[in-house]
């Protein structure tokens, strides 16, 4: 059973299936594990530069903050549509900026909402972790 220390080795420990001298399956506690540590390392690292070149979008003007945010909480337009109500042909029109910009109050509400933000945080690509 792996016990190399990963990203939560000192605040929990890991469930994982192991075999036992008999050859059957029993569940062991790890600290972590360094070959799922790097995998989750180079994940994470797609996720910011997707983040990046979501926001550098937005800096040029061919996407509304919209896609930064879904990026930057990891949402399709599939989970955006279920958590706002909003159709995808609508999301998709909303990450024009455009059309984001003419967006009314109560819609912005509901993207803040989604993307757990201040609806003004929208418009400046602002996040603010707690």
């Amino acid at each position: 059973m792996p016990q190399d220390l990963g990203a939560l080795g000192k605040i929990t420990k890991e469930v994982c299936y192991a075999t036992d001298s008999s050859g059957k399956y029993v569940t062991e506690l790890s600290n972590g594990w360094k070959v799922k540590t790097d995998a989750l390392d180079v994940a994470w690292k797609d996720v910011e530069e997707r983040i990046a070149a979501a926001k550098a979008k937005v800096l040029r003007g061919e996407a509304s903050a919209l896609l930064f945010f879904m990026e930057y909480r990891l949402m399709d337009m599939s989970i955006l549509s279920d958590y706002t109500g909003y159709w995808k042909w609508q999301i998709k029109r909303h990450l024009k900026p455009g059309v984001f910009k003419r967006l009314s109050e109560s819609k912005l509400q509901k993207y803040a909402e989604a993307f757990n933000v201040k609806a003004e945080d929208l418009k400046t690509m602002t996040v603010h972790e707690a």
